[in-house]
């Protein structure tokens, strides 16, 4: 008995091999198959998808090389267990910080768009021309208080499961952190005046000045989603403390 495919995020025909890639990482990345767990042999891949062993091998070699499985000989083939990330910047979690100023937090799904990359996304983001995306906008609250827009693209190349996803519920950051494993990224912070909508979302002054915190994460070279948060300037510091090293 094989298993019924899906169809490409878009619709359009996907090579096989893809589609089997696909299935297989949405099952890793939705913790169905956990870190640690054996994947089926290559000949049990081939029962499973009705497909030759040239394909599957080409499947497991690409989720090696994207960092999700690690092949041990005469073992098998294992989903790995995501490193230990360290950064003077951590990706931050915005309900905890809120909650551990002793406040109350909140979150909004503003708008979600699934769609092909735009040029101003490619420019943003990297991801390959003709790319499916999925743009969020949200907004984190404290006290009932606007705290932060958060403006943020995920390819759908990398995270193919995270067009299933109830954003409403659970804020994207939360969401990614636990299910998608990345192994760069990169911070950059800036202060810049707020556009109408923003002023509007953040409820404050056109001359107040917001704090913006843009950061990008990849898998191994593959863009994974790159994200603006925006603060107003009032509400929010950036505190980094280390230590020197050799």
């Amino acid at each position: 008995m094989t298993v019924p495919l899906k169809p490409g995020t878009d619709g359009a025909p996907v090579a096989l091999y893809q589609r089997i890639r696909n299935d297989i990482e949405s099952r890793i990345l939705s913790g169905e198959w956990p870190p640690g767990h054996r994947v089926p042999f290559e000949h049990e891949l081939m029962d499973l998808y009705g497909c030759s062993r040239m394909t599957v091998n080409k499947v497991i070699s690409g989720l090696a090389s994207a960092g999700l499985v690690e092949r041990r000989r005469r073992a098998g083939t294992f989903v790995s267990r995501p490193p230990i990330q360290s950064a003077v910047l951590q990706i931050p979690d915005l309900k905890a910080e809120v909650e551990g100023r002793g406040e109350r937090y909140g979150y909004q799904l503003l708008e979600r768009q699934q769609r092909t990359a735009t040029r101003a996304d490619l420019r943003r983001f990297g991801v390959p021309a003709r790319s499916p995306v999925l743009a969020l906008r949200c907004l984190h609250l404290s006290q009932e208080r606007p705290f932060a827009v958060e403006d943020r693209l995920i390819s759908l190349r990398a995270v193919p499961q995270a067009q299933h996803q109830d954003f409403t519920v659970t804020p994207p950051n939360v969401w990614l952190v636990s299910h998608v494993p990345w192994t760069e990224a990169e911070h950059r912070i800036g202060a810049s005046k707020a556009d109408e909508r923003t002023l509007a979302d953040l409820q404050i002054r056109a001359d107040e000045a917001c704090l913006i915190l843009d950061r990008r994460t990849w898998r191994n070279g593959e863009p994974i989603t790159s994200v603006r948060m925006i603060h107003p300037g009032s509400l929010y510091d950036v505190i980094a403390r280390f230590t020197p090293t050799g």
